[in-house]
């Protein structure tokens, strides 16, 4: 999977992220905030927290994070299917 390089919070609780292929732009959260585990992003300057986490992972203190492939899925509109790749899928070439 390719792997984030690059966070930063923007407002409405929106991150920007750029991946290792280049691929890069913005990340609507707004759904999450509140909710659940999430309410901690209501705190004056959590959400601004966001950083890269030592195995990819999107996250904020209080080990909260996000999967970086999922929101990968979500700022290219691909399925997982389109990028990962596995023994029981067989190549067109094969």
């Amino acid at each position: 999977m390719v792997r984030p390089l690059e966070v930063r919070p923007l407002a409405r609780f929106r991150i920007w992220l750029r991946y290792q292929d280049g691929t890069e732009g913005e990340v609507d959260l707004s759904h999450l905030a509140g909710k659940g585990v999430f309410s901690v992003w209501e705190r004056e300057g959590v959400f601004a927290q966001v950083k890269l986490g030592p195995h990819g992972q999107i996250e904020w203190p209080g080990d909260l994070d996000l999967c970086p492939d999922a929101l990968y899925l979500t700022l290219t509109g691909k399925r997982p299917e389109d990028i990962f790749t596995g023994p029981d899928r067989i190549s067109s070439d094969a």
